[in-house]
């Protein structure tokens, strides 16, 4: 059974950075293409950000391009999303997912969530 656990959450800034991390573990990680999704309260689940299983392909939402980068190490089972000058209305529940379907916003496996607060 594939498992997610994402890290990194936390309460920031505007203007500040910071890294969410993912590991994969219970499936071989490079069977899947990776995502970031993210809710707010209220809000339907958004997508952020996605990887290609070998890492040649990136795609990213409107709200975060130029600002977001994912990144993936097939080596250690782990996918990144290195966040840039952050927003308050980047304030979500960040998950990250295998096999994401980017239309509709649904994916194979979830993680449980990691927090991101962004103070104004």
């Amino acid at each position: 059974q594939v498992h997610l656990v994402e890290s990194g959450g936390g309460l920031v800034r505007a203007g500040d950075s910071l890294r969410l991390s993912c590991i994969l573990s219970g499936g071989t990680f490079d069977d899947y293409g990776m995502g970031w999704f993210r809710q707010a309260p209220g809000k339907e689940r958004e997508f952020v950000a996605a990887i290609s299983w070998n890492g040649e392909n990136t795609f990213y939402g409107d709200s975060v391009e130029g600002r977001f980068t994912i990144s993936r190490d097939n080596a250690k089972n782990t996918v990144a999303l290195q966040m840039y000058d952050l927003k308050s209305e980047d304030t979500a529940v960040y998950y990250c997912a295998a096999n994401p379907i980017l239309a509709t916003r649904q994916a194979d496996y979830w993680g449980q969530g990691t927090q991101v607060t962004v103070s104004s």
